[in-house]
């Protein structure tokens, strides 16, 4: 079963009742930032969406194409085990892949107990003042919106991971990077908050924008037509691993022909070079997008050796 194919089915993961009555109340979404985003003064940027399955599919498998309004959906657990997940999703920069109800994936978490948030996140082709840095703005941003609303949540500030897939994989893998870099002016009390998870997850990850290994869509959309070398370096993550990088586990099938393992080659290699807990799993086949679900419906192995990874790094209580 693929990614897409997964996305689209309602119940496959057995979510727990109690789970789906509050989600039929309505999403919970929680705009990230009062009033217009940093550095979109004067654009007048229009939230834009895409329908992605055909005539009569699922009204809400849909991708936003421009984003004003930047936000995270967010999937309660039912029986809340302190724990919560940031899910940066994809869509090679040109667009983010995300519904406005929770997916199958932020279910999953919350019927295990773990709060789930969804990040709609702004695109760099709308203008924004910030460049390539404008997605990043965000994804801090929602990290410490997480840990503010804490109590409300019922979650421990310092057990908040975050995981990105595919174009979402380079983006998380920036703000574990860049967790302690101020790219915006602080707002209010949240922002005193940290922006670094406690473990990050990076499954068919895009990692670096140079050649021959950059995904030249995610490239093109992040930087523009013609970087220059050095802002290419600059945005490639196997160039830039901190000594403050949080553990990360990297995942990615070998015959994926859109985004190349050798990205999550090179990113365990600079993890393992500057000394960070890191692990790495290549499956053999599964193409771009890890399939999340076995033929049992059960969930795969991959989410399983994920959480096993961030709980020995204190994720969940082992």
């Amino acid at each position: 079963m693929d990614r897409r194919t997964l996305l689209a089915t309602g119940l496959a993961l057995g979510v727990a009742g109690s789970a789906r009555a509050a989600m039929a109340a309505g999403p919970e979404r929680v705009t990230l930032w009062p009033g217009i985003p940093p550095g979109g003064e004067g654009l007048g940027i229009r939230d834009e969406i895409i329908q992605r399955s055909p005539p009569g599919g699922d009204p809400d498998d849909i991708a936003w194409t421009h984003i004003a309004s930047p936000a995270m959906t967010v999937a309660r657990a039912a029986n809340p085990n302190g724990a919560a997940v940031l899910l940066i999703p994809g869509g090679g920069y040109t667009r983010v892949a995300v519904r406005r109800t929770p997916s199958n994936i932020a279910q999953m978490f919350a019927a295990r107990g773990i709060t789930a948030f969804e990040l709609l996140y702004r695109l760099p082709h709308d203008g924004w003042r910030a460049g390539p840095a404008a997605p990043l703005q965000d994804a801090q941003r929602a990290m410490r919106l997480i840990r503010d609303g804490a109590a409300k949540w019922a979650i421990d500030p310092a057990r908040v991971a975050a995981i990105g897939f595919s174009a979402g994989g380079h983006l998380v893998g920036q703000l574990s990077a860049r967790a302690e870099r101020e790219t915006y002016a602080p707002l209010d009390a949240a922002d005193r908050l940290p922006a670094r998870p406690i473990a990050t997850g990076m499954f068919f990850p895009v990692v670096s924008m140079l050649p021959p290994l950059a995904h030249e869509q995610s490239r093109r959309e992040l930087l523009g037509a013609d970087p220059s070398e050095a802002l290419a370096t600059e945005w490639s993550l196997e160039r830039n691993v901190p000594a403050t990088m949080p553990p990360t586990f990297v995942c990615h099938m070998a015959d994926d022909k859109t985004v190349k393992a050798a990205n999550s080659l090179a990113m365990f290699a600079a993890l393992q070079a500057a000394r960070i807990s890191s692990e790495l799993v290549i499956g053999e086949k599964g193409g771009h997008g890890v399939p999340l679900l076995g033929r049992d419906g059960k969930r795969h192995v991959w989410f399983d050796l994920f959480e096993t990874f961030a709980t020995r790094h204190g994720w969940l209580k082992a």
